[in-house]
C-alpha cells in the first residue's frame, strides 16, 4: 500500500462499529436516486460538510443529487445516513467511521473507495470556510495534508497481500481518528458569527 509520496501507513487502534448501515445499502439508494457520485464520495462529502459548516440534509442532497431531490423512500434512507453520521461525529471517537466497502470486496476496490471518500471529504470541507493547512494549528494541519495524500492511495504490487491489508486498515483508522479530531477543532466554523479566526494564525 502506498500513497503518492510513498509514505508508510499510520498506526491502527481498531475500528468501532455504529448503526450507519452498509456501503452497499447506500450505493443502492444513490443509484435509485440517480446520484452524481457513489457511496464513498457521497459519505465523505457529508462528513467534510459536517466538519466545516452547519450542514443540513438539504445541503448534502444538493451536493450529491440532481436538483437536490429524491423520491420519498430514497430521501428517508439518506436521512438515516445523515442522522447516523452527524450523531456519530457529535458523540466522539468511539462512534464515527468512514463508510467503505466490506472486506468481501477486493483490496483494490476498497482502496479506491478510500481515496474517493477522502476526495469527497475535501470537497465537503471546501463547502465551508476551508482552512489552509499552512495556517491550521499543529496536528490538524498535518492531518489535512495527509488526507489530501490519501486521495492518491493505491495498492503496491511489490508488497504482499497481508502487508497491503494491514496498511489499508491503518489508513482507514488514521482517517477515522483524524477526521474526528478535525471535527472537534473546526467547531468554530460551524458557529455563524463566532470566533473561527481563532483557528487561524
Amino acid at each position: 500500500m502506498r500513497a503518492q509520496d510513498g509514505r508508510r501507513a499510520w498506526g491502527i487502534i481498531g475500528l468501532m462499529s455504529q448503526e450507519l448501515g452498509s456501503f452497499n445499502d447506500l450505493q443502492r439508494v444513490l443509484i435509485q436516486a440517480h446520484a452524481l457520485t457513489d457511496a464513498a464520495e457521497a459519505h465523505g462529502t457529508l462528513v467534510g460538510s459536517l466538519c466545516s459548516t452547519p450542514c443540513s440534509l438539504a445541503d448534502w442532497l444538493a451536493d450529491i443529487l440532481p436538483n437536490g431531490n429524491a423520491d420519498p423512500v430514497s430521501a428517508a434512507s439518506l436521512r438515516g445516513v445523515f442522522d447516523a453520521t452527524s450523531g456519530a461525529l457529535g458523540e466522539g471517537m468511539l462512534k464515527f467511521r468512514p463508510l467503505l466497502p466490506t472486506d468481501d470486496e477486493s483490496l483494490d476496490d476498497r482502496t479506491a473507495a478510500l481515496g474517493e471518500w477522502c476526495q469527497g471529504f475535501l470537497y465537503g470541507l471546501g463547502a465551508g470556510v476551508r482552512p489552509d493547512p499552512d495556517t491550521l494549528k499543529g496536528e490538524a494541519a498535518e492531518i489535512l495534508r495527509d488526507i489530501t495524500e490519501i486521495t492518491h492511495v493505491g495498492v503496491d504490487p511489490a508488497d504482499g497481500s497481508e502487508s497491503n491489508e494491514q496498511a489499508f486498515a491503518e489508513l482507514v483508522e488514521f482517517v477515522r481518528v483524524g477526521v474526528q479530531l478535525l471535527y472537534e477543532q473546526l467547531q468554530p466554523l460551524r458557529e455563524p458569527a463566532t470566533t473561527a479566526r481563532e483557528l487561524l494564525h
